[in-house]
Order: structure tokens, then sequence, then C-alpha cells
């Protein structure tokens, strides 16, 4: 889930905002969006890939908030470590960029699901 948006890395650029599928973020005319609906973030890690600040950290416990600070996340190097680690952007020729695998994940999960429905009736 979403945890925080280091305000002093924060270019407002408000990608986060539009690559964002649960509308967790509402735009800020100063400084960086809001956090406004943290419970309906689903951790796709969106945006955090998309984020070329680093001023993103989206902890991966989906079920409740780990509460982080800002200067919790830059001491402990949680920045940008997901889109490193993705080989999004400037650390594509290091890294694999594996994220279109998620496609495959999120199928096999629906049909399993439909196998299930008609046993569980």
């Amino acid at each position: 889930m979403i945890e925080v948006i280091v305000s002093d890395r924060c270019t407002n650029c408000g990608k986060c905002v539009e690559v964002c599928p649960t509308n967790v973020f509402d735009p800020s005319q100063a400084g960086p969006p809001i956090l406004a609906r943290v419970d309906d973030c689903q951790t796709c890690f969106m945006c955090e890939l998309h984020c070329r600040a680093d001023a993103i950290y989206v902890a991966p416990d989906c079920d409740r908030r780990v509460p982080t600070t800002s200067d919790e996340a830059l001491a402990a190097g949680r920045l940008g470590q997901y889109r490193q680690h993705s080989g999004w952007d400037e650390w594509a020729d290091q890294f694999p960029n594996e994220q279109w695998l998620m496609e495959t994940v999120f199928r096999r999960a629906g049909e399993a699901a439909q196998r299930r429905e008609p046993q569980e009736r």
C-alpha cells in the first residue's frame, strides 16, 4: 500500500495521479499530490514505477498500511528501489523489465477463481 510521497523529491509532474488505476491521489496546485484515498490503493506499484524523481514509496503489504516517514524511506534506501529492480527508465540496461509478466499472473488468478466458483455454490 502506498505509504509516503517525499515532498523534497517530488517534481509535481502529476504522473502518479495519471497512472493510478484506483484514483488514490488528488492533484495539488503547490507541492506533491495528496494521498486522498489510501485505502483504495491496490499496491500495483504503478505510481512508484512512473515516478522518475523516486519520490514515492509503496510498501509491499497490500492489506494494511505500514507507517513510514519520508526520513525512514530515505534512510532505508527504499525510494526508487522497485523501479530500479524492475528495469525501468535508466535501469533498463542493468535489470530486466518483467512487468509485462503481471498480465499472465492476473489472467491465471482470474481463471483459478472462475474454476472455484462452481464448487463454492
